[in-house]
């Protein structure tokens, strides 16, 4: 009989994974930190012209507070990740237009270009195609500014002030790139 073989042990995992609920002072930090990151950006949107609150801000969030030791939770890659995102994603729009091809390209070239500056940051992708999926016409340049560089700020900020008030915790691991590794020596 002539099945079809799927290495199954590939999906398996090694080891077993977290067990049991982890609650302490840094999670309560990190609730203060996205609750007051959300309600931040959508106060100032409420009292200010401009939209300061989109959609990838959350994911972005969940970086910043519940694993702010992760290289893409590092303000380099919140800050440039999503600036590189947007402005790559109005690029393709105004090339090409708005269609199945230019939200391809977009997040693609997207995670290109991070990866090419070492920003890499998941929820830019989110926000290369929150701007394809937009109606053509209604997200201009300005939108880089407003809600991207503004938002992504004030994002970076509260998160230096939350995940600096346990002792247990520092940071950012860096703020403009890694920090280098101490040089080897060798016996020569």
């Amino acid at each position: 009989m002539n099945t079809l073989w799927i290495p199954h042990h590939r999906f398996l995992a090694a080891a077993t994974g977290p067990s049991g609920c982890s609650i302490n002072r840094i999670t309560y930090l990190g609730l203060l930190g996205s609750f007051l990151s959300i309600l931040l950006l959508q106060w100032l949107s409420s009292y200010t012209s401009n939209n300061w609150l989109i959609a990838p801000f959350g994911a972005t969030c969940v970086l910043l507070f519940a694993s702010p030791q992760s290289p893409f939770a590092q303000p380099r890659n919140v800050i440039a990740g999503h600036l590189i995102a947007a402005i790559t994603a109005l690029l393709c729009i105004q090339l090409l237009g708005h269609s199945a091809l230019t939200m391809a390209l977009a997040v693609s070239l997207s995670i290109v270009l991070m990866q090419a500056w070492r920003a890499v940051h998941p929820p830019a992708g989110a926000t290369a195609l929150l701007l394809t999926l937009t109606t053509p016409g209604t997200v201009g340049y300005e939108f880089i500014l407003t809600p991207v560089l503004s938002g992504s700020l004030a994002l970076v900020l509260i998160a230096a002030v939350c995940n600096n008030l346990s002792s247990g915790q520092n940071w950012p691991l860096y703020w403009f790139g890694r920090k280098a590794a101490a040089p080897v020596k060798t016996d020569s």
